[in-house]
């Protein structure tokens, strides 16, 4: 076994090494750019090295700089995380003239299934089914566009080299392929330094599941199950879990067969992932095909982990040292349920816009890695479900910052249960207990799918978000029921306020305690509440319920006719609660104020219309207009890219360029003036 091991990664996912390779007594490196000095990751390490700037093309995408690092700190092995350098097959060459041991395949896997052109030709050859498209090599635009006329539309449009949802574009016109084909090729270009397309038929109505498989040098391959991760945004993943409400045993088992089949074909070993579209249309389970396959650890291990028990990146050591699996496919069963939902620093009310900035505050669930590399609360066979069946898998803290340089993930929340159901109950729970203030993030969006009905019931595609939420997410849906206990909050946390304010000393005389009595106007609602012993009344319903608020604080649990926790803030005159996956806006007056109410003024919002805003921290990477020029609605004004995600910013009506106020390459902020319209 490995004394030393580096892990050529950042984040939560090297937290997540470290933790393992504590458990097994193993010591750790981290690498680490000036983005990440201060970062927990690098806290949690036995040793650290600096490799370079915060661009992931000058840090962690230089082999030499790892390999350095190796030398330096007498580290006998790396393991690569996911994404950086964990599917290029020459970086595991250069570890091994290096006789630096790889946590994870062979080389001549990864050149075999890493690249998704040849991974789809290998797989028609070993006669599993692909998709229908085209792997050889596309000219130019033209012939992208005859490529896709021949396939049929829709078609999917993809970076050979990419992965974790950059460098897709779906195209249902020949307009949608001339548009996004060249910007497919600089997202891979840039992403991954491999500018090659592929282009395949698009399945509507799709559902993605893949398969778990873990080999070890002595020829052994098994599947741990599959994960359902058809809850997709721009092709990214945000919601997982294993196993899947559509897989039947028998469905499970031929896609486990046909995985470990393609996995042998190619020596595998390692931890590996198969990943498989679906036709949700087809109730036989029979109609799934080869997408691809992940030469790595996945972003959603640890829901296999949760119901199989099994550490995947202990396994990935031993296996990397030599070992036999000590498992073999009959040990693998399915205990329970697990979901995790990727928490993102993205505003979700903002068209889900990147969000970068300071962690002015950060209180996940429960604690995720601490600094001594273990897992908050009692383990369960490794690391699997964290504490009370709540897993927080982070690699950031209060005070730190979400870069533009890197992923926009903030943590992982994973939770476990014995059914489907009681699982998603548990995130809405956990969600509502997670704290993050500072810049956007997809908590209430994460809770607001949690409770969806469609969700529920298990009909997901890969199309859910888009079909869910055409116009955007505006939180939530709140019934009358939850609206009238939320008015009762309000008012409770008013009159506890000026309550409190009445006891200072040296208060004016004459004031009075507050009334029992109010007026709560939330959103373009109103409702009438009088506060009572052990509860209130609202519009004339009675609400039974406590809580443990006291002024000042964040948190409440409210307990009685609903019980559930908020989050609560005063913002200037109003309050604000957040709970069940929305945040709700409220102003409290006194009943006898009410009449008074509607002459109070709103302040109008400055007119925007005539400006292209940045609606994100990011790069002008190009202007597709010039000034003078006239656009119509629709019309590709400028890209930004943010996170290795190019945006395209397009005219909402018919107008003309006046002036343009940055340069292609320019580096822009939130909000930042583009150029003007007249």
């Amino acid at each position: 076994m490995f004394s030393k091991i580096l892990v050529a990664n950042r984040g939560e996912i090297a937290c997540r090494v470290f933790q393992t390779a504590r458990k097994m007594g193993i010591a750790t490196v981290a690498v680490y750019s000036d983005a990440d000095r201060n970062a927990p990751f690098v806290r949690m390490a036995d040793e650290a090295v600096h490799i370079g700037a915060s661009p992931a093309a000058e840090s962690y995408l230089i082999p030499e700089k790892i390999i350095a690092a190796c030398k330096e700190t007498g580290a006998e092995a790396v393991h690569p995380g996911y994404g950086f350098l964990s599917e290029r097959a020459s970086f595991v060459e250069a570890l091994e003239a290096e006789n630096i041991a790889f946590i994870g395949p062979p080389a001549g896997a990864i050149a075999a299934m890493g690249d998704k052109i040849e991974s789809k030709k290998l797989a028609k050859e070993a006669g599993v089914n692909v998709v229908p498209g085209f792997v050889g090599e596309i000219r130019d635009t033209d012939h992208a566009v005859e490529i896709a006329n021949e396939i049929t539309y829709p078609v999917m449009m993809k970076a050979s080299a990419g992965g974790g949802g950059k460098g897709m574009r779906l195209a249902y016109s020949e307009k949608d392929v001339r548009e996004g084909f060249e910007a497919t090729k600089r997202e891979g270009l840039n992403s991954f330094g491999d500018d090659r397309v592929f282009i395949e038929k698009f399945i509507e109505n799709p559902r993605h599941i893949e398969i778990q498989i873990l080999g070890d040098k002595h020829g052994n391959v098994l599947y741990l199950n599959e994960r359902e991760c058809s809850i997709q945004r721009r092709h990214q993943k945000v919601v997982e879990e294993a196993p899947s409400p559509f897989v039947t045993e028998k469905m499970r088992k031929a896609m486990g067969e046909q995985c470990v089949a393609l996995s042998k074909a190619v020596d595998y070993h390692s931890a590996g992932t198969v990943e498989l579209i679906v036709s949700g249309a087809d109730k036989t389970g029979e109609s799934f095909y080869f997408l691809e396959m992940n030469t790595r650890l996945q972003v959603e291990h640890p829901v296999t982990e949760a119901i199989t028990g099994v550490d995947l990146v202990e396994q990935m050591i031993r296996v990397a040292a030599g070992e036999k699996l000590d498992l073999t496919q009959d040990d693998i069963g399915i205990d329970g349920w697990s979901i995790e939902n990727r928490v993102y620093a993205e505003d979700p009310y903002r068209g889900f816009l990147p969000s970068t900035g300071r962690l002015i505050e950060y209180s996940p669930s429960i604690e995720g890695w601490s600094d001594d590399g273990e897992v908050a609360g009692k383990e369960r066979r490794g690391v699997a479900r964290g504490a009370g069946s709540i897993r927080v898998d982070d690699g950031v803290f209060e005070g730190g910052e979400v870069s533009m340089f890197y992923d926009p993930m903030i943590a992982k929340l994973i939770t476990w249960a014995p059914t489907r159901e009681e699982a998603a109950d548990l995130q809405v729970e956990a969600l509502d207990s997670f704290r993050i203030k500072g810049l956007g993030h997809n908590v209430d969006f994460l809770s607001a799918i949690m409770q969806h009905e469609r969700f529920r019931s298990g009909e997901l595609t890969t199309g859910f978000i888009a079909e869910e939420y055409p116009e955007g997410f505006e939180g939530a849906p709140a019934s009358d029921t939850h609206l009238r206990q939320l008015a009762a909050l309000f008012a409770g946390a008013e009159f506890d306020t000026q309550f409190r304010a009445g006891k200072i000393t040296g208060k004016l005389a004459g004031i009075d305690n507050p009334p029992s009595h109010w007026m709560v106007k939330i959103g373009s609602q109103s409702f009438d509440v009088m506060l009572e012993e052990g509860g209130a009344t609202v519009d004339g319903v009675r609400l039974n319920g406590t809580w443990d608020w006291r002024v000042g604080q964040t948190f409440a649990n409210v307990t009685g006719d609903n019980e559930m926790v908020i989050q609560i803030e005063r913002l200037g005159v109003r309050w604000r609660i957040t709970t069940r996956g929305a945040s709700h806006e409220a102003l409290v007056l006194p009943a006898r104020l009410t009449a008074h109410e509607g002459h109070m003024i709103e302040k109008e919002p400055p007119d925007l219309s005539k400006m292209l805003i940045c609606p994100m921290p990011g790069m002008l990477v190009k202007l597709h207009v010039s000034e003078g020029e006239t656009v119509q609605p629709g019309q590709p004004l400028a890209t930004v890219e943010a996170m290795k995600m190019e945006n395209i910013l397009r005219a909402e009506k018919e107008a003309v360029i006046g002036k343009i106020n940055a340069e292609e390459g320019e580096s822009l902020a939130v909000d930042a003036v583009i150029l003007e319209l007249e």
